[in-house]
């Protein structure tokens, strides 16, 4: 009687560690899968996997594991197998939103069509419309992709050079380009609106934020001769075009006469990050997990794309153009690209502006700083 009493004791205890064996044995699998994957991408130079946030990733594992631990501890055998089954679902639910995220902030659905995405940018508006005459380029990329672009050249007889524009994320030469570009005409510049891929009237239906687009910005720029495009060749960007702009210049290795950076952003975590702050949503793990699956998508390595890093290898002279009232840019990150820029510098700053084009909240200013940097 004795021993049966000890028996039933014990069978509990073994019953527990049983399930300890086996979810650290799954917990290593999964662990062993996750250094296998990350190590097959980093060979096929997909993903450069020592450039990820690890330390961020293994306190979000970590600290989950520990925890759901530490509650499974006090609770029976059943309750722990449901929260384990749980903890599974919310994971690759929450992945698999990430997933969704990404694809839908990347990717642009072509009008009057059905698909995942955001609608494509069109150009709503041409030079025309606002008394300029243009006309209109396709660069070819290689034999299935192209840029188009549109030529404005100054109504003066000679033009003291040459401005290429470059828009944001979701923008378009027409919808973002033609406000700055009438400025610069109006200071007698020839002006050349350049549609990255993905938009207008360029090829393709995707955008990776300002990375493949600092190819699209050399494209444009190693043609300048075929343009006729009269020199000094100033490259103006705004926001995801200042990025492209500098990772062209950095590891593209085109060299500008002059470039103008409005409402720039360092780091494309640190500004996924700043998009969910700003809706007053947890940015961790949120901006993590949509910048992973978005490079995995697309084979790059989002966390290494760093116009803050590109800035080191810029000469030429510099503008930044940047809302003082910005959400999406804290402004010490702005005073570390301004550190970071090797030539000559200058930021202006835009009072009562956020994240907006700045031609369109404070014309005048914007002209006479523009005028200032390109007379200097």
């Amino acid at each position: 009687m004795l021993q049966e009493q000890k028996a039933k004791k014990v069978e509990p205890c073994s019953r527990v560690e049983k399930l300890l064996i086996k979810t650290g044995s799954t917990c290593l699998i999964v662990l062993l899968e996750l250094i296998l994957a990350l190590y097959f991408l980093n060979q096929t130079g997909i993903l450069n996997a020592w450039q990820l946030p690890l330390k961020d990733i293994g306190v979000f594992l970590g600290g989950g594991g520990v925890a759901c631990l530490l509650i499974g501890w006090g609770l029976g055998i059943r309750r722990k197998k449901h929260l384990v089954r749980a903890v599974v679902i919310v994971f690759v639910g929450i992945n698999a939103i990430a997933y969704f995220g990404a694809y839908t902030s990347t990717h642009f659905s072509a009008p009057g069509t059905f698909s995942i995405g955001f609608p494509r940018p069109t150009n709503s508006q041409v030079p025309t419309d606002i008394g300029l005459e243009y006309v209109t380029h396709r660069l070819p990329i290689n034999s299935t992709e192209w840029l188009e672009t549109w030529l404005i050249p100054t109504q003066r007889s000679s033009a003291k050079g040459t401005v290429v524009l470059f828009p944001g994320n979701g923008g378009s030469k027409g919808k973002q380009l033609l406000a700055p570009a009438k400025v610069f005409n109006n200071l007698n510049y020839d002006t050349l609106l350049v549609d990255f891929r993905g938009v207008g009237g360029s090829s393709g239906n995707t955008t990776t934020l300002g990375f493949r687009e600092g190819k699209d910005v050399a494209v444009v720029v190693n043609q300048a001769e075929e343009l006729n495009l009269k020199p000094p060749i100033i490259l103006y960007g705004v926001s995801m075009g200042t990025a492209a702009i500098l990772k062209a210049i950095a590891q593209e290795k085109i060299e500008p006469d002059a470039i103008i950076l409005e409402l720039p952003f360092t780091r494309l975590l640190n500004a996924v990050r700043s998009r969910w702050r700003a809706r007053n949503f947890p940015s961790f793990p949120t901006a993590e997990l949509l910048v992973f699956w978005g490079s995995l998508q697309h084979g790059f390595n989002g966390f290494a794309h760093n116009p803050v890093t590109y800035a080191k290898q810029v000469n030429c002279p510099t503008l930044i153009l940047q809302g003082q009232q910005d959400k999406w840019v804290d402004r010490t990150e702005i005073e570390q690209l301004l550190h970071n820029l090797q030539g000559k510098k200058q930021l202006v700053l835009f009072p009562t502006a956020g994240h907006d084009l700045l031609v369109t909240v404070e014309p005048k200013y914007w002209q006479q700083s523009i005028e200032k940097f390109l007379i200097n």
